[in-house]
């Protein structure tokens, strides 16, 4: 699959990004109803997105 425009590029960007939110809250969740989450891995998961963000993201969309 060949994409060439700036418009697909962020959409399917968008798409992979809301794919990554979904899991992680899935996790999240899925950690929060068996009590089995520490504080700390919440802040590691939420930071690996904003970092994923960062270094991929922005820089593909701008």
């Amino acid at each position: 699959m060949f994409i060439n425009g700036t418009f697909e590029i962020s959409t399917v960007l968008m798409a992979f990004v809301g794919l990554g939110v979904l899991l992680i809250g899935g996790l999240l969740v899925w950690m929060h109803v068996r009590h089995r989450y520490h504080p700390n891995l919440i802040g590691v998961l939420i930071g690996a997105l904003f970092c994923f963000l960062l270094l991929e993201a922005l820089p593909a969309i701008t």
